[in-house]
């Protein structure tokens, strides 16, 4: 029988992911009243200051953090807000959960590390749940699904280079990999987007408190408790709680935001989040 988590790590784990739930909205809030990539570089400016001047990566290190910038700040951080802009965060709440099937799908491409069956059964069945919202979104709304999977493609990506980057603090990664990548999320704002300045100053209270939160909860607090909880248990005891993230997502953007719950939508969130736990326990049962 698996032993239970200590209460302590039990509260840190449904922190986690009910920052991570929250942060849907916090993230739809922002884009509303301002462009996506220049909610981002706010985002990327905020935790560079909050971190990066009391962690020093090594030397050798730095280029591997460009690359990351790359992937995971200007790649999937910001193609991610674009698709929140263009989606209802219900639906992005349950097509971030292409995550774990791409990261499987990275590894068996990249690293020669073949998925069993039931892993690719999950993959098949997440597909087909991804599908499924795909088949209600309109023209103008597919295009962001399209950016979403990308991004979450980006994600899987930049698992690898974290590996590549070798031991380094999270907080300094994710300090580090902000000032790397804020220049370039702002060049892309600077480039596909306009009347930033104005932007940021008719902006509404709610639109900078998704700001804050996106910043100071989830990228510095939700990773702070995420890591030391991994550095205390083995991945397979707490990476099940982010199945929660994705219910916790959408039904608190159905709630405060007043987003319409479809049978769609209801019916694809179940099929994805029902593949990704499939994947999470072929692969724990391979391990």
């Amino acid at each position: 029988m698996t032993p239970r988590l200590p209460a302590i790590d039990l509260a840190a784990a449904l922190a986690v992911v009910l920052i991570w739930g929250l942060n849907f909205v916090a993230g739809k809030l922002a884009v509303t009243d301002m462009p996506p990539f220049l909610v981002t570089t706010v985002r990327f400016v905020g935790v560079a200051l909050l971190l990066a001047p009391f962690f020093r990566p090594r030397r050798s290190q730095l280029p591997g953090l460009l690359i990351l910038a790359a992937l995971l700040g200007a790649g999937h951080f910001g193609l991610l807000f674009v698709a929140l802009r263009g989606l209802d965060a219900t639906a992005l709440a349950v097509l971030v959960q292409m995550g774990p099937p791409f990261a499987v799908l990275t590894a068996w491409a990249l690293q020669g590390d073949r998925p069993g069956g039931r892993q690719l059964g999950g993959i098949g069945l997440a597909l087909v749940g991804v599908v499924v919202i795909a088949l209600e979104s309109e023209r103008a709304s597919l295009g962001s699904v399209l950016l979403a999977a990308l991004s979450m493609a980006l994600w899987a990506l930049s698992n690898i280079q974290v590996k590549r980057i070798g031991a380094l603090s999270p907080l300094a990664m994710n300090g580090w990999m902000s000032l790397m990548g804020a220049p370039m999320v702002l060049g892309l704002s600077l480039v596909f987007e306009s009347g930033q300045i104005e932007a940021m100053a008719t902006a509404g209270w709610l639109a900078w408190a998704g700001v804050a939160f996106t910043m100071l909860f989830s990228s510095v607090v939700a990773y702070t408790l995420w890591y030391r909880l991994l550095a205390r248990h083995p991945v397979s005891r707490v990476a099940p709680f982010l199945l929660l993230a994705p219910l916790i997502g959408f039904s608190a953007s159905a709630l405060f935001l007043g987003e319409p719950v479809s049978l769609y939508k209801v019916a694809g969130g179940l099929l994805t989040i029902a593949g990704v736990a499939v994947i999470e326990l072929g692969g724990r049962k391979k391990a």
